[in-house]
């Protein structure tokens, strides 16, 4: 008998495909779970049930009349709450948007259509995708599958929760300082941020022009690389986009690392981590060592740098989005944003002007030195064990809480100013018993190549294929078939 939510992205399409199981079935069983733990972890912010039997029963039509099927066909999603389905809500987990229904379809969200995936709902987000733990003041607070008090990361909480608790075979997430990357690590799943500008940003609420990235969160780096091939690619709608052809990320993945150099920075990265999540790293690399590639330790350049101008730039566009509700909703905003953002109009336009023409020389100096050694470079997603909700909750938390919440996407940020591609998968479990992520990053467009590594490593190792507790604490029910 097989669990059907249990199966990956992959399976899941391969299973419809092949008439091993109906679209119809796979929505119930991803349905039965969501009732049985969204009340425990509040991963979902509405529910698009009707709509959903409706797609399912035509992806079902579809495959009995022998019609061509797309590479996704039949398989139901639900993504973080900021990707616009026109008519349909995105409240981008905030109380100004709270009923807003855009006149316009996200690209990203076109192209999974295309290729025969639909939506079921809307999930939990931080406000405006603007912290990195999973608070939120209006829907509440997402809670982590695997030990409920702790951080789901953020801003894509409910994506990484979903995904995690077998609600959801794959949502989309966004990424500007690792909001794809953070829930990924802290839930346990697979998450890529691929390279800027590699995915269409039209129809998705933005964050911030420099920095923002469209990436999916998924359970295996196979189905990451199923969902690039279909959202990759230039689009006329959003004229950031890259023009780059975009390679068969699938077919990349072969488990082979012969020869691919591993480099582990020895400065930044690593400052002041927790012994289980360094721990945790070093078996990983054993584990590529294994399969061929060569682990090397190297300094990295221009890191004090980086991290000063990815949070100048992401403050100051974010304030800049935000103004005209800055000045007339301030009111409506959480305390945490509001003290991230008005302190963002006191930066000199100087500042912000020399972050961003020092990104292209810094970036090309970064690559020339690092990615002339190394292939790829490993490290953890996040440096310490995972904190509780209510040690990063800055609204409501004692003094120094805000150190706490700002280290949890420390690892993450510099890539968002480099503009790399990086993928967080789970390497293990920290003493609360919550995962631990590990982060692969390559030079611009090597997504292949960091998502190859992230597979070779699923293939050793199966820290991807474990279920959170909470399935079994809520007494979710498989729904299966022979």
């Amino acid at each position: 008998m097989t669990d059907l939510a249990n199966l990956t992205l992959v399976q899941a399409a391969d299973a419809v495909r092949n008439g091993e199981a109906t679209s119809v079935e796979l929505l119930h069983a991803l349905l039965a779970n969501l009732d049985a733990v969204n009340p425990r972890i509040n991963a979902m912010i509405w529910l698009d049930q009707e709509g959903a039997e409706d797609a399912a029963r035509a992806a079902d039509r579809t495959v009995r009349e022998k019609a061509s099927l797309g590479p996704l066909h039949g398989v139901p999603m639900a993504h973080k709450d900021m990707y616009y389905q026109a008519g349909k809500l995105a409240t981008c987990g905030s109380a100004l948007r709270r009923d807003f229904r855009p006149k316009v379809t996200a690209t990203v969200m076109a192209k999974l259509n295309q290729a025969g995936a639909y939506a079921f709902g809307g999930l939990n987000m931080a406000e405006f995708a603007q912290n990195p733990t999973g608070h939120n003041r209006t829907f509440g607070d997402c809670h982590n599958p695997w030990n409920l008090p702790y951080i789901t990361g953020g801003s894509s909480s409910g994506s990484g929760a979903t995904v995690a608790a077998r609600c959801n075979y794959m949502a989309l997430g966004s990424d500007t300082g690792g909001s794809i990357r953070l829930p990924a690590a802290a839930c346990g799943v697979t998450g890529i941020k691929p390279t800027q500008t590699r995915v269409s940003r039209y129809g998705v609420m933005p964050l911030s022009f420099s920095a923002d990235n469209v990436g999916p969160l998924c359970r295996t780096a196979q189905d990451c690389a199923r969902i690039l091939n279909v959202i990759a690619g230039h689009d006329p709608r959003d004229p950031t986009s890259s023009h780059l052809p975009v390679p068969d990320y699938e077919a990349a993945l072969d488990g082979d690392l012969r020869g691919v150099r591993v480099g582990v920075p020895t400065t930044y990265f690593l400052d002041a981590p927790d012994a289980p999540v360094v721990a945790a790293m070093e078996t990983a690399l054993e584990v590529l060592a294994g399969r061929g590639a060569v682990v090397q330790r190297i300094p990295l350049p221009l890191m004090e740098a980086v991290s000063t101008y990815v949070g100048i730039i992401s403050r100051v566009e974010a304030a800049t989005i935000h103004a005209q509700w800055m000045r007339t909703s301030a009111q409506d905003y959480g305390g945490a944003i509001s003290g991230r953002m008005y302190p963002a109009y006191a930066i000199p336009a100087t500042y912000y002007i020399e972050a961003l023409s020092r990104r292209g020389p810094i970036l090309r100096a970064f690559a020339a030195e690092v990615f002339g050694k190394v292939d790829v470079l490993v490290m953890p997603t996040i440096r310490t064990n995972l904190p509780l909700l209510s040690e990063t909750d800055v609204e409501r938390g004692p003094p120094g809480t805000e150190h706490k919440f700002l280290a949890v996407s420390a690892n993450t940020r510099p890539f968002n100013y480099l503009g790399l591609p990086a993928v967080s998968v789970n390497c293990g479990f920290d003493p609360n018993g919550c995962p631990i992520g590990l982060q692969i990053a390559g030079r611009p467009f090597a997504e292949a190549r960091v998502l190859k590594v992230a597979d070779a490593f699923q293939r050793d190792t199966d820290f991807h294929a474990l279920r959170p507790p909470v399935l079994d604490a809520a007494g979710a029910s498989a729904v299966t078939v022979a």
